[in-house]
This record gives structure tokens, sequence and C-alpha cells, in this order.
């Protein structure tokens, strides 16, 4: 359910902000996640916080939790429960995309989410 209704969220270059586009998507996922998780009260969900290639290895780890930990703040105020999110880092290490421009690098710098 949850891959159906919840989508991934994109980042800026070494940013961690919220998009605007992203905060529409995040409303929409918010209701959702409010109503699945009344139907499932044990379920959670991980957040992952994702990078592109560009930077260490280190850095992009913090990069990755501060995106995760932005949706997840996004996410509670609009009502989720905060004891229902999760949050990781991946930094670079999972990437949707392996080609090294643009296009591709702004489908690695997102937060994705993952139903446990």
């Amino acid at each position: 359910m949850i891959s159906k209704l919840i989508q991934d969220v994109y980042f800026d270059y070494d940013k961690s902000e919220i998009r605007e586009d992203s905060r529409a998507i995040l409303t929409k996922n918010a209701d959702a996640l409010k109503t699945i998780f009344g139907k499932f009260p044990n379920n959670t969900l991980t957040i992952e916080g994702h990078c592109d290639e560009r930077g260490s290895a280190e850095y992009n780890l913090g990069l990755g939790d501060r995106r995760a930990t932005a949706t997840k703040d996004f996410l509670t105020q609009l009502g989720v429960s905060a004891d229902r999110l999760r949050t990781i880092s991946y930094g670079k290490e999972r990437p949707t995309c392996t080609e090294s421009d643009e296009s591709c690098w702004s489908k690695n710098r997102r937060s994705h989410f993952v139903a446990q």
C-alpha cells in the first residue's frame, strides 16, 4: 500500500530544505499515512535520505540524514505521529540512477519511504 500511495520527494543540490513542489506531495503523503496507520496501528514507516554521487561518503551521510529528518518533521507538522516514523541515511550508497549527469543526480537526491 505504501509503494502505491506514498511518493518520494526530491531535493536541490546540497540542500535539505523541503522544496515547494515537495510540500504538495508530502501533504498528500501525510493524508495517506494517517489513513494507513489508522488501518494498521502497528506499522511504522522508514524515511530514507539519499544523495547524489558528488561529495564524500561522510558528508553525504550527514546530508541524507538532514533530508530524512526534514521530511519527518514536515510530516509530523501535518499530523502524522512521530513515533510511527523512523529515519535512516544511505548517503550516496543506494542510487536509483547511475549516470553522471544532472538528470540522473536529481533522481538520487531524495527521501524514499519504506513500510516496516
